[in-house]
C-alpha cells in the first residue's frame, strides 16, 4: 500500500473538519485509485517466514489476519481518529459492539461504574443487566445534576459512561465538569457521542478519555449497513482495548467499512444541513405540542450548556403528547412522508415511540425513571425539504387530535 498525506498526523492535525472527512486516513495501492480500495480479504500471504514471525511478533509492520487489521478497516480508523481529535480509533461491527468493548476491556469483578440514567435501551441493559452479572457494581444517576456524580464516586469506582445529548430524553451532561472529575478520581469517562457525531461535538476537547459511537447512524448516514467506534489515546487503544478485541471478535467488515468510508465524506455537510432543518421542524412542532425536548431551542433547559459544547444541535429531537401511546401512534400512523422507523441519522427523516420500541424491553419502571413517556415521540430529520417535513407533520398532527 502507498500511503498519503491522508495518514501523516502531523498533516491531518492541521486540516479543518471537511478536509479531514473526505482526506483523513487515504492510502493509495500501487494503482493510485482516488476512491478508497476495498480490501475483502480474511488473511494475508507472506515472502518468508521471517517475514509473518516478525509481523506477529510486533517487530515488522504489516497485516497479518483480517481480525486484527485490513487495510480498508484501518483506512476507517484512521479518519475516525482524525475527526475525533484522538490518537487511535478501533472499528466494530456495531455500535452496540464499540458500547460492549469499550465497557468489558477495562472492567473486572468488584469494579464500580456509575451511568446517566438517558440512554439507549441497549445501553442500559448494559449497565443494568450485564456488568453485574459480572460482579460490577453499578449505579445510575441523573447525569444532568452534577453533583450526583460526584456524590456517587466510591473508592471502586473506574469508569463514568454517559449520553450527550441522550437517547431519547435529549439530556445533556456537561462534558467539562464529568470528565474533569473523572480525571481527579483516576476514573475514565466514556462517552458516547452518537447522536452528534465529531462533526458537531467532540468530547475528547472537554477532556473525555474514551468516546464511542454507533456509526450506522449519522457517520454512515444512508441507513445502508451497522459499524461501532472506540475513539482514545494510542495507549489505550493498543494496550486496554486490543487485547479484548483480539480475542473476543467483534470487528467490521471491510465491505462495512469501505460503506462508512464514503458516508464520512458528507458528514459535515449532512449534519450541519440537517440540524438546521431540526431547527426549523422543531419550531413548528414545539407550537403544536404541550413538551418539546430539543436543545437547540431556547426552550430546552440546557439549552446554553448544548450550545456551549456543540456547533450544533444535530437532527434528533423528541416531544410529548398528552394522549399518551395512543395518541403517539395515531401521530405514527398518519404520517404520509416521514418513515416510522427506530433507526437515526439517516437521511430520510424517520420516527419513533421509545416506549413500544428503542426503550420497550427496559420495563415501565426503568422508563419512567429515565423520563420516556407513553406520549413521547422521537424524530430524526432528514435532507429533506422542511416545508415538506412540517407539512406532513401538520395533517397528521391534525389528524391525531392535536
Amino acid at each position: 500500500m502507498k500511503k498519503t498525506t491522508g495518514t501523516d498526523r502531523a498533516v491531518t492535525s492541521k486540516w479543518r473538519t471537511a478536509t479531514k472527512a473526505v482526506r483523513a486516513g487515504t492510502w493509495r495501492s500501487e494503482q493510485g485509485e482516488t476512491s478508497e480500495a476495498l480490501f475483502l480479504t480474511s488473511g494475508y500471504t507472506y515472502d518468508d517466514a521471517a517475514t509473518v514471525a516478525a509481523r506477529f511478533a510486533g517487530t515488522a509492520e504489516g497485516m497479518t489476519y483480517s481480525r486484527l487489521q485490513n487495510p480498508t478497516v484501518a483506512m476507517l480508523e484512521e479518519r475516525i481518529a482524525a475527526l475525533e481529535g484522538a490518537e487511535a480509533c478501533r472499528v466494530q461491527a456495531t455500535g452496540m459492539a464499540a458500547m460492549t468493548t469499550a465497557l468489558l476491556c477495562q472492567l473486572r469483578t468488584g469494579d464500580h461504574v456509575v451511568a446517566g440514567r438517558a440512554a439507549f435501551g441497549s445501553c442500559r441493559w448494559l449497565v443494568d443487566t450485564l456488568l453485574p452479572r459480572f460482579g460490577i457494581e453499578t449505579t445510575v444517576i441523573d447525569a444532568r445534576v452534577n453533583a450526583e456524580w460526584e456524590a456517587a464516586i466510591r473508592p471502586n469506582t473506574k469508569v463514568f459512561f454517559f449520553e450527550t445529548p441522550a437517547n431519547p430524553t435529549l439530556d445533556v451532561v456537561d462534558l467539562a465538569f464529568v470528565c474533569g472529575l473523572a480525571r481527579t478520581h483516576g476514573i475514565i469517562s466514556v462517552v458516547d457521542n452518537a447522536f452528534a457525531t465529531a462533526a458537531l461535538q467532540r468530547p475528547m476537547e472537554f477532556g473525555a478519555d474514551v468516546v464511542a459511537y454507533s456509526a450506522t447512524k449519522l457517520m454512515e448516514g444512508q441507513g445502508r449497513v451497522l459499524a461501532g467506534a472506540v475513539c482514545a489515546s494510542r495507549d489505550w487503544i493498543d494496550n486496554v482495548l486490543l487485547p479484548f478485541q483480539r480475542n473476543t471478535g467483534p470487528n467490521l467488515s471491510p465491505f462495512n467499512a469501505w460503506v462508512v468510508l464514503k458516508g464520512l465524506e458528507t458528514l459535515p455537510l449532512r449534519a450541519q444541513r440537517q440540524s438546521e432543518n431540526a431547527l426549523e421542524v422543531g419550531r413548528f412542532v414545539e407550537s403544536r405540542v404541550p413538551h418539546m425536548l430539543h436543545p437547540g431551542l431556547p426552550s430546552h433547559p440546557q439549552h446554553e450548556l448544548a450550545m456551549k459544547q456543540m456547533d450544533a444541535a444535530g437532527p434528533i429531537f423528541s416531544f410529548v403528547v398528552n394522549g399518551g401511546r395512543q395518541q403517539a401512534h395515531g401521530v405514527l400512523d398518519a404520517l404520509q412522508l416521514i418513515d416510522i422507523s427506530n433507526n437515526i441519522g439517516d437521511a430520510k427523516s424517520l420516527m419513533c415511540h421509545p416506549a413500544s420500541s428503542t426503550h420497550a424491553n427496559m420495563g415501565e419502571e426503568a422508563r419512567d425513571e429515565m423520563g420516556v413517556d407513553e406520549g413521547m415521540l422521537r424524530i430524526n430529520v432528514g435532507l429533506e425539504d422542511p416545508a415538506d417535513l412540517i407539512e406532513d407533520l401538520d395533517q397528521a398532527f391534525a389528524r391525531a387530535g392535536l
